[in-house]
């Protein structure tokens, strides 16, 4: 059971460059809040109307409603972290703190339709190979899931430092692990022939950073890699379709339904361990955080406060 068609070197040593690069990328928009707006509202700006109209059509592979979707919910999601980060009063804010978790839980849920959607496709569509099947239901399924166990953003607090990160410490290794196994099998059931970029450097680019450089600021990593990469994406996508780079799944039906069951079985476990610690601690995931008695929900506190 292979998931890809063929990974030659040479694409291997371009998904390491890309996965170095979303990490820079990252890194430089963590030092700098200027080249942050620069990069987050300057330049999609510009590419909204000089570049997406003439690149991201319809009809090609990153031109659909869920593309344009995705790019400007990660962006807004993006400038929100930042006024978080900066602006004064906001990190004090109830309402303004639960956004993050409202947007991601939205962003989730986009993926989620689209996975539906998928079930009932076969073939050439939208400029991408789909083969429609139960996996899409099931995968939708832990989409949902992964949603449902979103607790702690009333914690959320900036970190001591000149870069100033938003650390949200009630989101913990084992959420990011079932979101990123949810969030690959979506991308490889809906888009195939992305998931090699798209769905496996894209999500190392952001849980590298969460678990090495800075734990604690995992939705921060993922919004800035992912707002990079649909930013390159939809301006160049040829990178990812017919470049002598590009990486095609073999549509495998068992590859297809094993990664999605792999990803129902994390976040049920996931579900399960989340109603397990709310109901020992006899915390609201509404408004408290759940895992605060974690050694690894205290370390990320006792570093960045």
């Amino acid at each position: 059971m292979y998931l890809f068609e063929s990974l030659p070197w040479q694409t291997i040593l371009i998904g390491f460059v890309v996965l170095a690069g979303l990490m820079l990328a990252n890194e430089i928009a963590r030092a700098n809040k200027w080249i942050a707006l620069g990069l987050f509202l300057v330049l999609p700006t510009y590419l909204a109307f000089m570049v997406w109209p003439h690149t991201a059509t319809p009809g090609t592979s990153v031109g659909t409603w869920f593309d344009y979707a995705k790019v400007y919910s990660v962006l807004t999601i993006t400038l929100i972290i930042m006024g978080i980060r900066f602006i004064k009063g906001w990190a004090n804010n109830k309402y303004i703190l639960m956004l993050p978790a409202l947007l991601l839980a939205i962003n989730i849920m986009e993926a989620v339709i689209r996975d539906f959607q998928c079930y009932n496709l076969n073939g050439f569509v939208d400029g991408v190979v789909i083969t429609g099947g139960p996996w899409n239901i099931m995968n939708g399924i832990a989409g949902i899931l992964n949603i449902l166990a979103i607790s702690g953003w009333a914690g959320i607090f900036i970190s001591k430092g000149k870069k100033k990160d938003m650390i949200w410490a009630d989101q913990l290794w084992f959420w990011i692990i079932a979101y990123d196994l949810w969030n690959f099998a979506y991308v490889y059931n809906a888009l195939g022939d992305h998931a090699f970029y798209a769905g496996l450097i894209l999500l190392l680019s952001c849980t590298i950073p969460a678990f090495f450089i800075k734990k604690g600021a995992w939705l921060q990593h993922r919004a800035q890699t992912l707002a990079v990469w649909m930013m390159f994406v939809m301006s160049f996508p040829a990178f990812i379709d017919t470049s002598r780079f590009a990486v095609k799944s073999t549509q495998n039906t068992t590859a297809l339904f094993a990664i999605s069951a792999i990803a129902l079985i994390a976040n049920i476990a996931l579900v399960i361990y989340h109603v397990y610690k709310m109901v020992k601690s006899k915390r609201n995931p509404l408004k408290d955080e759940v895992y605060t008695d974690l050694k690894s929900y205290q370390s990320i506190v006792e570093d960045n406060k």
